[in-house]
């Protein structure tokens, strides 16, 4: 049996992977040496799951769906930018949530014990942060003026959405870049 790589997330709006992306060629005028995450895989990552047997995919689904229509949809807010782990040893660069953070946080924990009973997600050492990854520095340098230009961003926004579903999505890492496929769509209640 086949497994996927699999990850649950909400997809952004248009208008804010549309920011996403400005900010991301602004960004890539004063930082050299990062891999930009593509616009069409612009996204906010609830839980990854890592591997999973294609015979765990229906009661995977199944779970994400009767967990989200217990919740209802709410706004958030994508705003602000920073580095993983910190500006001086920067490896990802992220996109912020603020209004709406708690919430998120709120759809990932009740997300997790489930998944976790299932036996399809492992719980992570490091506590949730809702993020939108914008990319991965190459090298492990960090590169001149970056404390500036992220400086610079801490009042950038990319606006609210309304997060109505969260997808179970797959993702195939090809030599181009990973392509992410939507296998099912869970509605919030």
């Amino acid at each position: 049996m086949a497994r996927l790589r699999t990850f649950i997330a909400i997809e952004l709006a248009k208008a804010n992977r549309d920011r996403l992306v400005a900010l991301q060629n602004t960004l890539a005028k004063s930082v050299a040496g990062v891999k930009w995450v593509e616009p069409e895989n612009l996204h906010l990552t609830l839980l990854f799951l890592g591997e999973v047997d294609e015979r765990e995919l229906p009661a995977l689904c199944g779970t994400v769906e009767t967990v989200t229509q217990s919740l209802p949809a709410f706004s958030l807010t994508v705003a602000g930018a920073g580095c993983f782990p910190n500006p001086r040893r920067p490896h990802v660069f992220w996109a912020g949530i603020t209004d709406g953070a708690g919430e998120v946080c709120a759809l990932h924990d009740a997300l997790e014990p489930p998944l976790l009973e299932l036996g399809c997600y492992r719980r992570e050492d490091r506590k949730y942060t809702p993020h939108v990854t914008l990319g991965r520095l190459k090298s492990n340098q960090a590169p001149a003026g970056l404390a500036v230009a992220m400086a610079k961003l801490e009042t950038w926004q990319a606006g609210a959405a309304l997060v109505r579903e969260v997808h179970v999505m797959s993702s195939q890492l090809t030599p181009q870049g990973p392509t992410y496929t939507v296998l099912s769509r869970a509605k919030m209640g």
